[in-house]
């Protein structure tokens, strides 16, 4: 929280309708109560933030806050919460707390929900943590794709698969990491680690120096990264050793650290890989806490450049751009996706290349983010012999598990063919480079995420996918041993979010259910970008007309809101009676005759249009609605902050 050196109080970076403004407060309020009060979603949302009237908000059934964020002299962020009702959301922020399968077990007994099968060890949000939860909610809002509305579920609430992620609670926002190689200090460490912590620790295991760029708070700093949100974690390494010559970046998508732990304690000999680089190397105890939302696009994104989503933009699978009225389907597109990377962040692909020579080889392998990358497969841009790809995919094509249509899992099967080719492009791409080895590789495996989701985050069809994925990590330390480059090489093992068990009999969507409410809107789960009016008023100075032009809240790229036509717009007066009712032309203008001696603040305007969420005006410009907090929280006290 804030501390006494001088700051300066920062909102979101950079303003682009994402948050609340005030043309968005009815209907903002409305989608809030439906998500704690009105709908199903109630019994399954966690809390959901915004940004509003300058200030970050965090709502949940049990009480509210609102934060501020300042950036302090050393280019730290502290938090100040300025009002509060009821109990705070994201009070406990511990981010060692619900560690391994164990403890799931317990917060699950804690929560009601009495098991010995950790697949169904559901937890309520008063028995987990929410760490680094203001500075992970307020980032998400400095990007101008970031939403109106996000919803973080309940850790059991959100879909029909058997696993799934997303949240910002401790079990969904934990990863594995551990670094291994040269330059590294082995043991267990405890550290608070972040996953934007990843790529400067990287860029400092190889000795890059500093440059001018941007620090946490947003403003200038001495950093390894263009855009730099995380620190290098010290602690791990060992600066008197020998320098790395490459780095080998292993992401086993959706693995929860809990899950690792159990291998690496009951199932050692099934996985000796992942088991070698535990042993060896820098074990973070408690994991690292990823991006948010905990989602993999977004994730990846975070690791591979240092910096928050609401940084990099590429806040979530699926996004709004409003000033295109325009849906990014980033995920289902797969291809093409490093066109929506901020420029003013630097990926480690591009920071290699800027350090090591534009000569120097980076690969991305199925990794989602790969701007920068050499070879890059999501980008169509493969380095080595297509021919010789092509032929060694095929001579792999059996490497599959029989369990996954065995199981009637054809998603798994699919899956594992995705890693099997992967294999296959890195074979390919080492043949090709011969001596002159790539300096930067990540590598995304997704068997595990895929059987996390089918069958469970610690489901039987989960292990047999680690212990297969265990199996190619083996071959890429074998191919790196007949190389010479193993000893050299400095390896990264992480995920990209955790995995939580879900009740998948309340197939739960929560942050759809305002829509089923009649709010208007871009429902990107689990983010909310509402559809709304903006409403100007002009009444003549002689009281008896008055002039409502109706525009798209959202601007265009020039910055003007457009017009709007096809809006029902109704004055009522004093006593309610109707003065006028029209519907708006192309130049979103209406006009009514009105009795000169009525006050502004006794005529009342609505505006309703079947695309948009509605509108309830006095004729001075303030809103109507209800006081949200009174309807939440009736019987609840009101604090305000200092």
């Amino acid at each position: 929280m804030k501390n006494n050196s001088p700051a300066i109080e920062c909102g979101p970076e950079r303003p682009g309708g994402q948050g609340l403004d005030p043309n968005q407060y009815e209907s903002g309020d409305r989608a809030i109560l439906a998500l704690l009060r009105d709908t199903r979603a109630a019994d399954e949302v966690d809390l959901v933030a915004t940004w509003r009237a300058g200030a970050y908000e965090v709502w949940s059934r049990g009480g509210m806050i609102r934060f501020k964020r300042y950036a302090e002299a050393d280019n730290r962020l502290s938090f100040e919460i300025i009002e509060q009702i009821g109990a705070n959301p994201i009070e406990r922020e511990d981010p060692f707390a619900v560690a391994t399968i164990e403890e799931e077990l317990a917060a699950a007994r804690m929560s009601g929900f009495a098991t010995d099968d950790p697949n169904r060890a559901f937890i309520e949000p008063a028995a987990l943590t929410h760490p680094c939860a203001y500075e992970r909610i307020a980032q998400l809002f400095d990007s101008p794709r970031g939403p109106d509305l996000i919803v973080s579920p309940k850790c059991y609430g959100y879909g029909i698969q058997r696993g799934q992620h997303g949240a910002i609670d401790v079990v969904q926002s934990r990863a594995p990491l551990i670094f291994f190689g040269p330059g590294i200090r082995p043991g267990r460490h405890q550290i608070a680690a972040r996953h934007v912590d990843i790529a400067p620790t990287i860029a400092s295991a190889m000795r890059f120096p500093l440059r001018d760029g941007i620090g946490p708070s947003g403003a200038s700093a001495r950093t390894f990264l263009k855009r730099q949100d995380g620190t290098p974690l010290d602690a791990l390494l060992d600066e008197s050793a020998s320098r790395p010559e490459r780095a080998y970046l292993i992401l086993l998508d959706g693995l929860s650290h809990t899950e690792l732990l159990w291998q690496l304690e009951n199932n050692r000999a099934a996985v000796p890989n992942l088991a070698m680089l535990a042993d060896n190397g820098a074990m973070l105890a408690h994991g690292s806490i990823v991006n948010f939302p905990s989602i993999t696009w977004p994730s990846h994104s975070t690791i591979l450049t240092g910096a928050w989503c609401g940084h990099h933009d590429v806040v979530n699978p699926t996004f709004h751009l409003r000033e295109l009225r325009q849906t990014v389907p980033i995920q289902g597109n797969i291809f093409d996706g490093e066109s929506y990377v901020n420029r003013d962040v630097e990926t480690l692909y591009e920071a290699f290349k800027r350090v090591m020579g534009a000569d120097a080889i980076t690969a991305s392998i199925h990794e989602p983010q790969g701007r920068g990358a050499d070879h890059a497969a999501f980008e169509r841009r493969i380095v080595g012999d297509k021919a010789r790809l092509k032929a060694l995919t095929g001579t792999m094509a059996d490497d599959i598990s029989p369990r996954w249509m065995a199981d009637d899992k054809p998603d798994m099967q699919r899956e594992e063919v995705v890693d099997v080719r992967g294999m296959a492009q890195l074979l390919n791409l080492l043949e090709h480079c011969g001596a002159r080895l790539p300096v930067f590789i990540a590598h995304e495996f997704v068997l595990t995420d895929g059987a996390g989701h089918d069958y469970g985050p610690h489901h039987p069809g989960l292990r047999e996918a680690i212990v297969r994925t265990d199996r190619r990590v083996g071959r890429i330390f074998d191919e790196l041993r007949a190389r010479g480059a193993f000893d050299s090489t400095l390896f990264v093992l992480t995920s990209d979010h955790g995995m939580a068990a879900q009740r998948i009999e309340l197939v739960a969507n929560p942050a759809a259910e305002p829509a089923r409410a009649g709010l208007k809107g871009v429902f990107a789960e689990p983010m909310i970008y509402l559809r709304d009016v903006a409403v100007e008023i002009a009444r003549a100075r002689d009281l008896r007309s008055i002039a409502i032009t109706v525009l798209d809240n959202d601007h265009l790229p020039g910055g003007k809101r457009p017009p709007l036509a096809g809006a029902k717009v109704v004055l009522l007066g004093r006593d309610g009676a109707k003065i006028g009712e029209a519907i708006t032309p192309e130049s979103g203008r209406v006009a009514f005759a009105t009795p000169a001696d009525t006050r502004n603040a006794d005529l009342t305007v609505t505006v309703e249009h079947p695309d948009y969420n509605r509108r309830r005006l006095r004729g001075d410009g303030a809103p109507m609605h209800a006081d949200i907090r009174a309807m939440l929280y009736p019987a609840r006290g009101h604090e305000a902050h200092a």
